[in-house]
């Protein structure tokens, strides 16, 4: 399924075929009238091939990761004044599954509010662990690196976790959480 959808070829062939749509273009016709309803045929064409690429993305993604054992890892970021983010690493269950460096412009995003959907994945119901290691330049231009770990149980429905990243004024360091979302 995945080759079908990374293929835009098949994707827009089905479209045609699926719409019902005869011929897009016709032939020795001089008329502005004719173009238009060409145009405006594409036009139509073109937003049914862009839902379609929607609901099979949907789709694919239901397929891939059911709800039953999905999990989802977002990152939050309440920062600036003690840290300023570099990378962040990602483990479940003692396997690294997630990884990220950031660009000056994705840290921005992030301190203006942003969430980064950081790691979906299928797990198992049941006992789970769940490290999160964050690294950056802290106060003073020290290198600093925080991790961060918490344990779970993964039931039968989606699993939503985020790692919080916020700046603590009381010892003025950053600090690394995670928070299972309800």
């Amino acid at each position: 399924m995945a080759t079908f959808l990374n293929n835009p070829f098949r994707v827009l062939l089905t479209v045609l075929i699926l719409a019902g749509a005869g011929p897009v273009f016709s032939q020795g016709s001089d008329s502005g009238n004719e173009d238009t309803a060409v145009a405006e045929r594409v036009e139509d064409l073109k937003k049914k091939v862009i839902r379609l690429n929607r609901d099979l993305f949907i789709l694919e993604e239901d397929l891939l990761f059911p709800a039953s054992t999905r999990i989802a890892v977002f990152l939050s970021v309440d920062t600036g004044k003690f840290l300023e983010l570099d990378a962040v690493k990602l483990k479940v269950n003692d396997e690294i599954v997630a990884s990220h460096l950031y660009t000056e412009r994705q840290v921005k995003a992030l301190e203006r509010g942003g969430m980064q959907r950081l790691y979906v994945g299928n797990l198992k119901t049941g006992e789970h662990e769940i490290t999160a290691f964050v690294e950056g330049t802290g106060p003073d231009n020290r290198v600093y690196k925080q991790a961060a770990s918490f344990g779970f149980e993964k039931g039968t429905g989606t699993a939503a976790l985020e790692i919080r990243v916020e700046d603590r004024s009381s010892n003025y360091q950053p600090s690394v959480s995670i928070v299972e979302w309800e």
